[in-house]
């Protein structure tokens, strides 16, 4: 299993300027904002299960630009819907990374069903171009920067443990902050 905070740390490393990050409400947007900090970072604060969606629609809005987005199982379990959508969508843009724990860490880490359904698996079935699962660092700098840009979706299913980031902060903007940010980072298309 893959330490979390160290998958996004590596996650982020590979993002280009230009590219934008959604993160999930809880943790892994505490941990996103946390390692790097950026405009063209939207933290979803408040509303679980809806970042894949938002992703889908964001990379819709603009093909021009690399769309990360970063949940946890719990998010992506929640929305299951939302992923032979993005497949049937096709955005070649879209990078969808799940954090799988195996838990609802930020609530006090309630085991999530994800060690018993294979999300890489429902991936694959739903549509997605490319699936891969992942579960040591090496094969997720791999999974990354195997990625071109243009053949998306792409679905990376990470392994990771809990390990909580001692004294880790939250998000310090406010949501208006954070959109208004946010915003100024999206290409549209005209």
């Amino acid at each position: 299993m893959i330490d979390r905070y160290q998958a996004i740390v590596r996650i982020l490393e590979r993002v280009d300027s230009t590219d934008l990050v959604l993160s999930n409400v809880g943790m892994i947007s505490r941990e996103v904002f946390t390692a790097h900090d950026r405009p063209a970072n939207f933290y979803m604060i408040g509303s679980m299960g809806l970042l894949s969606s938002f992703g889908l629609g964001l990379a819709m809005l603009s093909p021009e630009q690399k769309v990360y987005v970063l949940e946890g199982d719990g998010s992506a379990l929640m929305s299951l819907g939302t992923l032979p959508l993005i497949a049937t969508e096709r955005p070649a843009n879209l990078v969808h990374i799940i954090l799988d724990n195996e838990a609802y860490e930020s609530t006090g880490a309630q085991p999530s069903i994800s060690s018993q359904v294979d999300l890489a698996e429902i991936g694959r079935s739903a549509g997605y171009r490319q699936v891969v699962r992942v579960d040591d660092i090496e094969s997720l700098e791999g999974a990354i920067a195997e990625y071109a840009g243009d053949d998306g979706p792409y679905l990376v299913v990470v392994k990771s443990g809990i390990a909580p980031v001692e004294g880790i902060g939250r998000v310090s903007h406010s949501p208006i902050e954070i959109r208004d940010r946010f915003e100024s980072s999206v290409l549209k298309e005209n």
